[in-house]
């Protein structure tokens, strides 16, 4: 990745992050946050070093000492996305160096960086009343996006739990669902995964799907994929992690990366087994929530996530086109 040189007194240079880096990450993150989030940044150093076309990572610095940085990752078939995006995780300016420029070239570095990967934009999440954020992305040019982010806890609702197992009304269960068998997806259910995907979405996809058995085998963060069979017959899968640390978040939350249900199985409650399986396991792991993302006109799937008890959260999706 090329350096690029910015004028100044200072003579500020943007040039890639290094696992030295750390240290100075961290504690420009907790000066500007409150909060110490050793073990996003670790991962995420480590991602960009072990899988430098799926993750960005770039430090803004002055006499040779780190001032800012950048944390980026390249999105191409999460959430259903048909295009390359680059997702900003998070990006930070000690606060001495603040009003130096050093965000916008790292911004610039970034955009031209993900333009190399083919990426269509530039997206990331805030907190609709985090005025100052919002503040600072508009001044970037970025652009409220198209996309809904929707959440819901992880632990199941009384209500939930009541409709799954009720001894005494045997009768009213659906026992159709018992042939639904879910398990952990391993490295040789790629195949049936990714032929699964070109049935509903018309596109190859073997490279993204061999990246995420990849990120899996890798162990960056917790990675949860299950594959849901009928009579061993693949008809289902989910695709989940959980990464303290994205968005600012300062607490584990899961993201529901892919879902992908095979057309003649999906009025047979696939998807709503698969979910229950991924709650009760995210649950297990003490995380609290999980969330995803939808494209606000796909109605389809958001009325699919709505029956699973998803709601809209106080995220918004902001947009940079490139």
């Amino acid at each position: 990745m090329p350096n690029a040189q910015m004028q100044s007194n200072a003579d500020p240079v943007i040039r890639p992050l290094l696992p030295s880096d750390l240290e100075r990450v961290v504690e420009i993150d907790r000066d500007n946050t409150g909060h110490a989030r050793r073990g996003f940044f670790e991962n995420r150093l480590a991602a960009s070093l072990s899988e430098p076309n799926g993750f960005i990572a770039l430090a803004y610095t002055e006499h040779d000492r780190v001032e800012g940085f950048v944390l980026a990752h390249v999105l191409d078939g999460e959430f259903g996305g048909s295009r390359p995006a680059t997702i900003l995780d998070a990006i930070g300016i000690a606060q001495p160096a603040r009003g130096h420029g050093g965000a916008h070239g790292l911004m610039r570095e970034l955009q031209a960086a993900a333009l190399r990967r083919n990426a269509q934009a530039v997206r990331t999440q805030v907190v609709w009343s985090d005025e100052a954020m919002t503040r600072f992305f508009a001044g970037l040019g970025f652009k409220l996006g198209t996309r809904l982010v929707l959440e819901r806890d992880c632990a199941m609702q009384t209500s939930e739990r009541e409709q799954q197992t009720d001894p005494g009304n045997d009768n009213d269960r659906d026992h159709s669902l018992d042939r639904i068998a879910v398990r952990s997806m391993v490295p040789e259910d790629l195949h049936a995964v990714v032929s699964l995907d070109r049935g509903i979405t018309g596109r190859d996809r073997s490279a993204y799907y061999q990246r995420k058995m990849n990120e899996a085998l890798r162990k960056n963060g917790i990675r949860l994929s299950m594959l849901a069979e009928i009579d061993h017959t693949p008809a289902g899968f989910v695709m989940a992690r959980v990464d303290y640390g994205e968005f600012g978040q300062t607490e584990m939350e899961a993201v529901l990366d892919t879902i992908g249900i095979e057309a003649e199985f999906r009025a047979q409650g696939v998807g709503s087994v698969l979910l229950t399986q991924l709650l009760s396991h995210l649950a297990s792991l003490r995380v609290e929530r999980v969330r995803t993302v939808v494209e606000w006109n796909d109605v389809g799937l958001i009325g699919f996530f709505s029956r699973l008890g998803f709601k809209p959260t106080q995220n918004v999706v902001l947009a940079l086109a490139l």
